[in-house]
């Protein structure tokens, strides 16, 4: 297993699901570049409450930062041309918005407020 850190934008909107047991999860995907420019989507599944609502709370288009467990993958696109791509199985999520969050709670200034 590799654990990893991961920076990018949310793609569409994560999705929750049910699992066969009752378990609860969400589904999506994080659109990331590496330094070479070439943008790289990482499929993510988080089971952990606190991940699946940070996840849930993301409009697409929204910045984050994920850390977990990842699986190196390759696909291929409908030219044939194989592509990278990664699978995440994300313990935290981080946004602005659980930034601001933090700040406020030790009576900081929000990082977007007004001037």
């Amino acid at each position: 297993m590799i654990e990893g850190l991961i920076s990018g934008t949310l793609v569409g909107l994560a999705e929750q699901r049910q699992g066969k047991n009752d378990t609860t999860f969400v589904l999506a995907k994080v659109k990331a570049v590496p330094g070479e420019g070439e943008s790289l989507i990482v499929n993510v599944i988080a089971f952990a409450a606190e991940a699946c609502a940070a996840l849930l709370a993301l409009d697409e288009g929204d910045a984050l930062a994920l850390s977990g467990a990842l699986t190196p993958k390759v696909w291929t696109d409908k030219q044939g041309n194989t592509r990278p791509a990664l699978d995440m199985v994300a313990s935290q999520v981080l946004s602005v918005y659980h930034v601001d969050r933090k700040r406020a709670a030790l009576g900081g200034s929000p990082a977007h407020s007004e001037a």
